[in-house]
Parts: C-alpha cells; structure tokens; sequence
C-alpha cells in the first residue's frame, strides 16, 4: 500500500516536471513568433510611413502651387482693379473741377441776374409812381377795382356756365326720372284713400242705446274704459259713433260692440270678457295682415317683432291713406325702381316694405318715424343697407346710398300721385300761403302765385331791380328757403318770370 502510495507521488512529480518543461518551451517558441511578427508589422509600418510621408509632400506641393497661382491671380485682379480705381479717381477729379468752374459761373450769372431784379424793381416802382400820377389813384385802389371788374366778369361767366350745365343735366335728368317714374307707376295699382278717424256700428232699434248706456251709465263706462274710445250714442238714429285717434283701439271697440249687440247679453263682466276676445282677435288679425304683407311683396326672413309692427300698420293712417298699403305698395315701387336701375331689388322692396315701420311705434318713443324705424331694423338684426335706407327717406339723415335715394323716391310717387291722401281745404290754403309768403320774402319778387294745388309756384319779378342771371340765382335761392322750411309730399317746381316792357305814346 505504501509503495503504490510512492509510485503514484513520483508519477506525479514526473508529470508536473514534464508539464512544466512542455510549458517553458511552448512559450519560448510563442515569444520567438511574436517576436517575428512583431518585426514585420514595424517593418511594414516603417515602409507605410514612408509612403505617407511622400504622398503627404507631393500634396503640399500642389496646394503650394495652387496657393501661388491664386495669389498670382489675386495680385493681378488687384492691379487691374487700382488701375480702374486710379482711372476714376482722375475722372472725378476733372469732373469735381468743371463743377466748380460751373458753380463759379452760376454764382457769377445770380450776381448779374440779382442786379437786373434790383433794376427791374427801381424801374417798376418808377412806371407805378408814374402810372399813379396819371390815373390819380393808388395801387390798392386800382387793385380794388381790377378785383371787383374780374369778380363782376366772373361771376357773370360762373352764371351762364351754372345756368347751361344746370338745363343739361336737368334734362337729362328729367327724362331718365320719366321714364323710370312712369315705367314704375305704370306697373303699380293702388286703392284711393277713404279710411276716417271714427267707425260706426249700426243698431237694430234705438231701444239698443239705452241698454248700451246701461243704468247711470255703468255699461257704457265699463265699455269706454275697457277699450280707451269714445262712444257717441246721441247724434245718429239707430247708430253708434266709435270715436278715437288710436286705430287699434277703435277696431276692438268696434268689434266688441258688434258681438254684444249681437249677444244682448250687455253688463260690466260681459263687457270685460268681450273685449278681452276682441283684443285677442284684433291681436291675431295685426299679426295676420303682417304676414300677408311680407308675403306680396316677396320679403322674407323677417323678424317676428317687425312682423307684428307691421301688421299694426294696416290700422294707422297718414293724410287718409293706410299706411301698410303704402308700404306695400311703396315695396312694389322701389323694386322696380331698383331693376330699372340695376340695383339689388331684394334690399329696396325690403327698405320700402319698412319704410314707415316706426310709425307704428312713433307714440311710444320720441323722434322721427324714420329714425326709429332705422334703429327697429338694425336691432332686429336687418342689414346696414336696409336700416340706412329707412333713416335717409325722409331727409333725417344725408342720403348717402342708392338705396335711400329710392325708397325716397317710391315713397314720393305712392304718396303724391292723385288720390293717395286727403287734405283739408284749410291746411290746403295755408301750405299754398306759406309756399306764396316764402317767394314774396325776397327782394325783387313782385307777385308770387301758387298753382297746381301746391306743386308749382310761379314768381313775377321786377325787371328794374333783377336781370336775366339774378333769375337764376333767386330760384335758387327760394328752393333752398322752401327746402329748409316747408313740409310737402313730392316737389315743387319754382317759376322765375322776368318780363321787360317798352311803353310809348303815338301824339
């Protein structure tokens, strides 16, 4: 057991000294290799060193040369360059010379121009020193009247000239505006105005009144109360007299009475509850004609509040005549006005359908009806156009849009043609005075006469006092005065008549 115990020590011994030994020479020979290569790979790196330091040489000699090259290239586009420079710098030079030689020259001709001026000037005050002895007058004076002599000619020659464009364009004028005025009246027909300010209900017996009056006069109280309207029961047989300045009062007083005459059934409670119907209907009714309107004339998408005002036109009137046929029949108008003259015809007969909606506010809210009927629409979301055209109409506000121009001249033709409104004779006979007191206030005027029911004033002058070209001041003149002081539908024509007569006796 122990020599197998030696043994295999010694075995081992000999192992680790044979592994050994293999190790020791295995490396060498490793280091010997590596050694080798070692010497190859400097070698070769020494020869790629050299190589690159060769490629490295020849390189920098080029860009040396290319360096040169461009230098020699700078140096001569440099040269030329200071040649050009030198080249200008003596064109300059002779140039700035001649300008100052010409200076010199211009200094030189002042000088001699400004001893002239001083000549000139001692010579002018001598002629005018001169010119002042022989005509006895100043300089201002005769200034003064070669001013008033060329102001005379002037405005003599401004007169003829105003007189010759005026009768051009008003010829013009006059025949376009005749032929869009007829073609528009021609294509429109409209009812003769006829509506009162009272209604009357008829009565089947004159027993009726006394039960409308009611004991101590309850019924008639609580009816008058109920409706805001006189009631006048005295004055025709078998007929009741309604009474009152607001339209839509006097329909439901109307209609009241009607259903409780009908009825019979006539007491305070009765009456109450009536009349509250009668609103409601009138109500539905106000509503109704507004609707019929916006439908004839072919405007849509208005607002229901401008719906309802406009129905509230068809019991106001102006003059006789029914506001909501006006308007409606003012829409018709200006949309044809409007084609004719190549406008937008939707924007005029909206603008004349509305025209006179603020007449159904104006006694509630102060101003012209134009104006409030400008700033209804414009609340209610109308366009700037239509809202703008409504406040021109009437000459509120300056007519600054075409649109204003002829909702104007629509609401003129509805209003003025023969049979649209009534007038009584007395305010007739003060407008034909007040149009005569007007012409006569100015100097010269003779005699002045109104003619054709208001629409012409013909003025006699006298032909001492104002010539030809005065005429045409003076009429214009009287326009102005009438346009800034009188109220009248449509236009007037103003007649300035001067006539010269030579009177001699045959002895």
């Amino acid at each position: 057991m122990l020599t197998l115990i030696v043994a295999v020590i010694v075995a081992l011994f000999i192992g680790l000294a044979f592994g050994y030994f293999s190790r020791k020479t295995l490396l060498s020979r490793m280091t010997q290799q590596a050694e080798t290569e070692a010497a190859r790979i400097q070698e070769d790196a020494m020869t790629r060193h050299k190589e690159v330091l060769l490629e490295a040489k020849e390189e920098g000699l080029k860009i040396k040369a290319e360096a040169e090259a461009e230098i020699r290239s700078r140096r001569s586009d440099l040269h030329r360059q200071e040649r050009r420079i030198s080249q200008k710098e003596e064109n300059l030079d002779r140039k700035i010379e001649a300008l100052e030689k010409r200076e010199r020259n211009i200094v030189a001709k002042e000088k001699e121009v400004d001893r002239a001026l001083a000549q000139m000037d001692e010579f002018k005050k001598k002629q005018v020193q001169q010119l002042e002895l022989i005509s006895c007058m100043s300089t201002a004076e005769a200034k003064d009247v070669l001013l008033r002599t060329v102001e005379e000619e002037t405005r003599q020659d401004m007169a003829l000239r105003i007189r010759e464009v005026e009768s051009h364009l008003k010829e013009e004028a006059d025949q376009k505006a005749r032929e869009l005025v007829a073609m528009a009246i021609q294509r429109c027909a409209a009812d003769v105005a006829s509506e009162t300010t009272v209604s009357v209900v008829p009565l089947p017996s004159d027993d009726m009144k006394g039960r409308l009056i009611g004991r101590e006069g309850r019924n008639i109280r609580a009816l008058e109360n109920a409706t805001g309207v006189d009631l006048i029961v005295d004055d025709t047989p078998e007929a009741v007299t309604i009474s009152s300045f607001d339209p839509v009062r006097r329909e439901i007083a109307r209609i009241a009475l009607e259903r409780l005459i009908l009825d019979g059934r006539i007491h305070p409670a009765r009456i109450e509850e009536v009349v509250g119907k009668a609103r409601d209907e009138v109500d539905a009714m106000i509503q109704e004609e507004g609707e019929q309107a916006a439908y004839k004339t072919g405007v849509v998408g208005l607002h229901p509040d401008i719906i309802r005002l406009l129905g509230r036109l068809k019991y106001r009137f102006s003059y006789g005549q029914n506001v909501l046929m006006h308007s409606v029949e003012v829409s018709y108008l200006a949309g044809m006005i409007a084609a004719e003259l190549g406008a937008d015809t939707n924007i005029a007969k909206t603008a004349g359908l509305l025209h006179d909606i603020g007449k159904a506010v104006d006694q509630e809210i102060e101003g012209p009806h134009a104006t409030i009927g400008a700033d209804i629409t414009r609340r209610l979301g109308k366009s700037m156009e239509v809202s703008r055209a409504i406040g021109e109409h009437h000459g509120e506000a300056e007519t600054t849009s075409i649109f204003g121009f002829i909702v104007a001249a629509a609401d003129a033709i509805s209003s003025s043609r023969p049979g649209a409104r009534r007038e009584s004779l007395e305010q007739h006979l003060k407008r034909l005075e007040a149009l005569e007191n007007v012409a006569s206030s100015f100097a010269g005027v003779e005699k002045s006469f109104a003619i054709q029911a208001g629409r012409e004033v013909r003025i006699m002058v006298k032909p001492q006092e104002v010539d030809d070209l005065t005429t045409v001041r003076l009429a214009r003149d009287i326009v102005k005065k009438i346009e800034e002081t009188l109220e009248y539908p449509g236009q007037i024509k103003i007649t300035v008549i001067r006539e010269t007569r030579a009177v001699d006796y045959a002895k």
